[in-house]
């Protein structure tokens, strides 16, 4: 995702004064709708590609499956809940990190949760119970008018948009430096070393230290030593250099990597104990590793190739993980529903934490980070919910004009109305930590972990209320 959000286009205009032409480089993807598309539906997938799943092995009964709902009900959760808790203690102490565009937020917030309202109304009150090709229909198009208002909320529309004015955002979606690329770079460069020196008023680098292969002081940094010639160095050459290194060699170094049972790091560790507990754990994701080494490198094609066959390899995942859960349910009697609710919205909602995390840690702003939480359970319902829903309500509109039928909707109903009060919390610390701290990331270490431990317990309420409820006891 990060190279697709990377690619800029050439863009030639004529100078109105000079009559030259002025060259200028300009992203292909807009911000918002790339948190929107990409970030939320690229790690929304394997919710939304076991739904689908579920929908098609369902076709042709009158009655929908419950394991893709319930999936992305408690997903939802997963993501509002726990996400949030990572993303508030991943800052340093004392860093904050806040929304830059409050504006978008607001938008993407409000479509988030009237996602809930509107599946509570066409399950209880609307039509009970059922749910025809009408309502799946709108349910997916509503997708679009996110999409639509987001964008204009970006671009400042009037009439449609708020009047709320954005802080500053970054240049660059992600860093511009990619991992591959530091690597390489260190490798073939020349190095010189700099020396710290403390001084009354703050530090000074001295940048004409003498210049060392191995140097024996500690307090000497290894950075890239730059040539007269090249001193200024452009995106563009950068990106030149990265497309020179071979493809294959990448590729290899894929398999390299997954079949690597300890790290250079792990191999300093005098703790045999710790390094032990390290090679145990790389054994168990050693097949997941190897499996996905077969997707191309993502500097094909901008990383769509990538991309693609990053969800296809989800997709055979996910129809697996179906599979497991139905002789779950079946051997131990355990309702669908609460393993959705629990196991499998957990496990689903994993890409939706990683991307979060990696966004709070590598960015300046909150905006990706939290956008991707709003939107994926915005897309959990539009298309997660939307699109099973109309694949069986069309098929049953053709085969015997009924709709379909929801089999447990007061359970479902139920979750919602939990999800919806417990929500309403989650939102409010994080407009109180907006007011006192001025960021919802971040801040005084403790109030992070007090704020981290609050988001857990309403997830824990969600967890327990929906459980009890689905499986009769309450």
């Amino acid at each position: 995702m990060e190279n697709v959000v990377k690619h800029t286009r050439k863009v030639v205009e004529i100078d109105p004064v000079t009559k030259t032409e002025v060259v200028r480089h300009e992203k292909v993807w807009n911000y918002t709708i790339a948190d929107i598309s990409l970030l939320a539906f690229g790690t929304s997938f394997p919710q939304i590609s076991l739904a689908i799943i579920d929908a098609i092995r369902n076709v042709g009964n009158l009655y929908a499956g419950g394991l893709g709902p319930g999936t992305l009900v408690g997903s939802a959760a997963f993501d509002l809940f726990p996400i949030h808790a990572v993303c508030v203690v991943v800052p340093k102490a004392g860093e904050l990190k806040k929304i830059a565009d409050i504006g978008v937020w607001l938008v993407e917030l409000f479509w988030s949760f009237w996602a809930y309202i509107w599946l509570y109304i066409i399950l209880k009150v609307w039509t009970p119970d059922v749910i025809t090709l009408w309502e799946a229909l709108l349910t997916v198009l509503q997708y679009g008018l996110l999409l639509t208002h987001a964008y204009a909320q970006d671009k400042r529309w009037p009439y449609i948009s708020l009047p709320i004015e954005r802080d500053e955002r970054p240049e660059e979606w992600v860093p511009e430096e990619s991992p591959y690329f530091a690597k390489e770079g260190h490798d073939k460069m020349d190095f010189s070393e700099i020396c710290p020196m403390s001084e009354e008023h703050g530090e000074t680098v001295d940048i004409f230290s003498i210049h060392s292969v191995n140097p024996t002081d500690q307090r000497y940094e290894r950075v890239a030593q730059i040539d007269d010639n090249v001193a200024q160095v452009s995106g563009k050459a950068k990106e030149m250099i990265t497309e020179d290194v071979h493809l294959l060699k990448i590729w290899k170094q894929q398999f390299v990597d997954a079949l690597t049972l300890e790290s250079l790091e792990a191999k300093k560790l005098n703790n045999a104990y710790l390094r032990m507990g390290r090679i145990l754990w790389q054994l168990l994701l050693l097949p997941w590793r190897f499996l996905f080494a077969f997707v191309p490198p993502c500097h094909i094609a901008h990383g769509w190739i990538s991309f693609i066959c990053s969800l296809l390899f989800i997709s055979g995942i996910a129809y697996i993980v179906t599979r497991i859960t139905d002789l779950i349910s079946c051997v131990t009697g355990i309702n669908a529903y609460v393993i959705a609710f629990t196991a499998l919205a957990s496990g689903t909602s994993w890409p939706d934490l990683v991307a979060s995390k990696i966004a709070a840690e590598r960015q300046i702003t909150a905006d990706s980070a939290i956008a991707n939480i709003t939107c994926s359970n915005s897309v959990n319902i539009y298309v997660g919910i939307g699109v099973p829903w109309l694949i069986d309500t069309f098929y049953n509109f053709i085969a015997y004009r009924e709709p379909l039928r929801i089999q447990d909707a007061g359970g479902l109903s139920f979750s919602l109305l939990v999800f919806f009060s417990t929500s309403v919390g989650c939102i409010s610390v994080l407009v109180l930590r907006r007011l006192i701290f001025g960021a919802e990331l971040g801040g005084p270490r403790l109030w992070a972990w007090i704020t981290c431990v609050y988001f857990m317990l309403l997830w824990i309420i969600f967890v327990v209320l929906s459980s009890l409820k689905v499986s009769g006891f309450i």
